[in-house]
């Protein structure tokens, strides 16, 4: 089915925001390699520094989520996409680590109310949700893949800083064109539901939509998607250091020429790439398959992933095995997000849908940042091993948490307009 014309307007201006979020976001691990050298850090304490940026990334997603319902979303969207260029920015003029993490954390506090915005942007205003979904989700990756690309190569011939201040351009660009935007952000709500911008919630008002919240199946999704976020930023940031530190690598002859490139950092990047793909099969399977049943199944797999990730780093492990691995696992790391992004929209009122989107984006980033402080410790202290077993750890609790989900599903209903219910208390 093809498009309507609201819905190309906003899947164009959210694919270009989407993208961007990420572009910034996963760049940061491969200054994260070159930070180590240049400023004589531990893996600890940069890890530390690290999740201190993206903390607020996920911590800052609720009262984004709360604003996004109060102002709307296409001012909370240009805020983000003008506040991430600036703060990339900032962190091009910082000379120690801790102007490094002055510049990462006011970075995650301009991206943190992206995702609340853009998806509650989606889910109110899109009609054929799926597809849409599955494109938005197409752009992020995009961004995953291009962002850490794009550092990589310039960091061959350009210093850290110079990389870090060209990297923000395209923002800039992003701000432009979605200034030109024009769309109906509320189309595909029914009248009755108050999907728009609306005053500015009382705290009572504000605790009665966050109890219908969590009095419903948003409770177990919220969970699950913390799991899910200690998986994946975990994974995501400290896997360009442990591929740098292969001995695969190490034996990685390259042509004249090329000596100045990574192969590491390029498999991360395919890694992402393939990503793309997973998000296209998960974004069209979520009309098919109900969101329970897809986690369920998704987390199962990534849990598998981990524990392979054990022997296929150890030594005297050739390049294939951990080439194809990263492949694998980039498909499903990303399919399983656009059957969370789908399980909220489906049990969730339209009338707080920036709040249920705040809060699942303070679980998947917020909460799931304490995977970077956790997994540099235990890389520096324990080992590779631990690490890979910790990531399992996360992605069994998910797949449980989805079957609870997926066993209890007939008791599971979409949720009533969060006013019309706190009506009835």
């Amino acid at each position: 089915m093809a498009l309507n014309a609201n819905d190309r307007s906003i899947a164009g201006f959210t694919m270009a925001g989407h993208a961007l979020v990420h572009w910034f976001e996963t760049s940061i691990p491969i200054f994260l390699v070159v930070w180590l050298a240049e400023f004589d850090v531990g893996t600890t304490l940069l890890g530390l520094i690290v999740a201190l940026g993206y903390a607020p990334f996920g911590l800052g997603a609720l009262p984004g989520g709360i604003l996004a319902d109060r102002y709307g979303t296409k001012r909370l969207i240009l805020c983000c996409l003008a506040g991430m260029s600036l703060s990339f920015l900032v962190l091009s003029l910082a000379t120690s680590i801790y102007a490094i993490a002055v510049g990462l954390i006011l970075w995650g506090i301009a991206a943190s109310v992206y995702h609340p915005a853009g998806l509650a942007l989606i889910s109110t205003g899109v009609e054929d949700r799926g597809a849409v979904f599955a494109w938005h989700g197409i752009a992020g990756n995009a961004g995953i893949a291009l962002g850490p690309f794009v550092a990589a190569t310039l960091l061959i011939y350009l210093d850290w800083s110079i990389v870090a201040a060209l990297l923000a351009i395209p923002g800039v660009f992003a701000v432009l064109y979605g200034l030109s935007a024009g769309f109906e952000p509320t189309a595909a709500v029914t009248d009755e539901a108050d999907a728009g911008p609306d005053e500015a919630l009382s705290l009572s008002e504000l605790v009665g939509n966050t109890r219908t919240l969590f009095a419903s199946a948003f409770a177990v999704v919220f969970v699950l998607v913390t799991f899910e976020g200690l998986y994946y930023r975990g994974t995501l940031t400290y896997l360009p250091e442990i591929l740098h530190g292969l001995p695969a690598m190490d034996g990685l002859a390259l042509p004249a020429g090329l000596e100045g490139i990574e192969p590491a950092d390029y498999i991360y990047v395919g890694l992402l790439v393939v990503g793309i793909a997973g998000q296209y099969a998960g974004g069209k399977l979520t009309d098919r398959v109900t969101p329970a049943r897809g986690l369920t199944g998704i987390f199962a797999v990534l849990a598998v992933l981990a524990v392979l990730f054990i022997p296929a780093t150890a030594a005297g492990i050739g390049l294939v095995p951990v080439i194809a691995l990263c492949g694998v696992l980039g498909f499903f790391l990303f399919a399983i997000q656009p059957f969370y992004q789908n399980a909220v929209a489906i049990y969730t009122p339209p009338d707080a849908r920036g709040l249920s989107y705040g809060f699942t984006y303070l679980a998947e980033f917020g909460f799931g940042a304490a995977s970077i402080a956790v997994g540099g410790f235990v890389l520096d202290e324990l080992s590779r091993t631990a690490f890979f077993a910790l990531i399992a750890g996360f992605a069994a609790v998910g797949g449980l948490l989805a079957g609870a989900l997926l066993v209890g599903g007939g008791r599971f209903t979409e949720t009533q307009p969060a006013a019309e219910t706190n009506a009835d208390d």
